[in-house]
């Protein structure tokens, strides 16, 4: 068959116009872009899930690179240090954290829960065995640690000691430690739970006033707080049961630690004291929303609720998902440590009643 020159010159015209065609089509596709360049302020527990590679590539297939810096959740929606260097995003861990955002008049455009991750209790088995005997820990059918902290709060109140709780081999008076609730989000949300549980439902601005001595006095008897939830579980796992006999922290720190080194885990598993998570009946959610406030970090929301990063999320660093339950699947040294679901929660207090509290825990 014979080309005609013309034909052949409207050939190449055509070809021409798709390849362009096609070149605009795949430069405007997230894959050949340069990722959009997101600055913003995320909590402490969320810094190995970002620095994770995979996470990194697939945020950069959905077309964002991140410089997320670490900062305590209340401090971000709060501190004018922080808020004046004009972050596109924050990432605090708890949904409370965007009405007080709003409060304090931050430009909230979107908000969202990306993750979530309960409130637990950690321990250690030797003291959860004696807590058992005494009635504060109970197992479930599926093996997993409940805790009533109700009761503990009480006996931690009236000066009971360790001895007088079932473990008499820790030293003086019981006692539970968390980090600065002004300054990072596992202290806040703990302050909140406390609240709750001594005014026997969720706390308001008419039954606060009867409760926030007692609340009070049990943040005084901690001494030090860490600011950052991150550094308080690295400094338990190393204090051990004497230094640090119960810390609160979140679900998916102990997670995370055992799918960071599974051989590591099967060691200490296998010792007179392995680390434990306590689920207190109730418990609160940590609700991990990204918060948006400019036009550029809206499609960060869709990006993490993916799929992809949603997986990600769940199988390395075990956060579970907006709607509160586990992933699908699972490592086998966590499949029997993670209730699927929690169905024993409390919601937070409102706004006005959690600034109020922190302003008495300040003082």
């Amino acid at each position: 068959m014979s080309i005609t020159r013309r034909g052949l010159g409207l050939g190449l015209l055509g070809a021409s116009v798709a390849a362009t065609g096609g070149f605009l089509y795949l430069r405007d596709t997230p894959l050949l872009r340069d990722p959009v360049a997101l600055s913003g302020f995320v909590g402490g527990e969320k810094k190995a899930f970002l620095a994770n590679p995979r996470t990194i590539d697939a945020l950069a297939s959905a077309g964002f690179a991140l410089n997320a810096r670490q900062a305590g959740s209340v401090e971000m929606v709060r501190a004018p240090d922080l808020l004046s260097q004009h972050p596109e995003f924050l990432w605090p861990s708890s949904s409370v954290m965007v009405e007080i955002a709003r409060e304090n008049k931050v430009a909230v455009r979107r908000s969202q829960v990306v993750l979530n991750s309960p409130i637990v209790v950690y321990s250690w088995s030797n003291i959860a065995d004696g807590l058992a005997k005494a009635g504060l820990v109970t197992l479930d059918a599926a093996g997993h640690r409940t805790f009533e902290l109700p009761k503990f709060l009480r006996a931690v109140l009236s000066d009971r000691t360790w001895a007088e709780l079932g473990v008499p081999e820790l030293f003086g008076k019981a006692r539970i430690v968390s980090t600065d609730p002004n300054r990072s989000n596992s202290g806040f949300m703990f302050a909140g739970l406390v609240a709750n549980l001594l005014a026997g439902d969720v706390a308001t601005t008419a039954t606060l006033p009867a409760v926030e001595a007692e609340v009070e006095s049990l943040f005084r008897r901690m001494g030090y707080k860490s600011h950052s939830s991150g550094s308080l579980f690295d400094d338990y796992l190393a204090g051990g049961p004497g230094a640090f006999p119960m810390a609160v922290g979140y679900e998916n720190q102990l997670i995370e630690w055992i799918l960071a080194d599974p051989e590591r885990w099967r060691r200490v598993a296998g010792g007179s004291a392995t680390p434990v998570a306590l689920y207190p009946v109730p418990t609160v959610y940590s609700a991990h929303p990204l918060i948006s406030l400019t036009a550029a970090a809206d499609g960060l929301i869709e990006a993490l609720t993916s799929e992809t990063l949603q997986e990600i999320a769940w199988a390395d660093h075990g956060f579970r998902g907006p709607l509160g339950t586990s992933g699908i699947g699972g490592h086998p040294d966590i499949a029997a440590l993670v209730p699927e679901r929690l169905d024993a929660i409390a919601p937070m207090p409102e706004a006005a009643v959690m600034l109020s509290l922190l302003d008495r825990l300040a003082a």
